[in-house]
């Protein structure tokens, strides 16, 4: 795990992710509500992006390698 994943508690990641998600709509493009929360949580939006597209990825909307599946094998992020 990279030092800002865990700077971060899951609570905070997962809240950032979810307001990202729920309110992507009302801004212009995913970037922008993306740098609107990372803002307001304190980290980069190059940060959030990924914990979004992770989360994506784990829920099945996204392609790719789980979280568990990646971290079973031994797969690095």
């Amino acid at each position: 795990m990279s030092k800002t994943t865990n700077k971060f508690a899951p609570e905070v990641r997962q809240r950032a992710i979810r307001m990202v998600l729920d309110h992507e709509g009302d801004y212009p493009s995913r970037w922008a509500a993306i740098t609107s929360v990372a803002e307001k949580i304190g980290c980069s939006g190059h940060t959030l992006l990924e914990w979004v597209k992770k989360s994506e990825v784990d829920s099945g909307k996204r392609g790719g390698v789980p979280t568990d599946r990646r971290e079973a094998q031994g797969i690095g992020a």
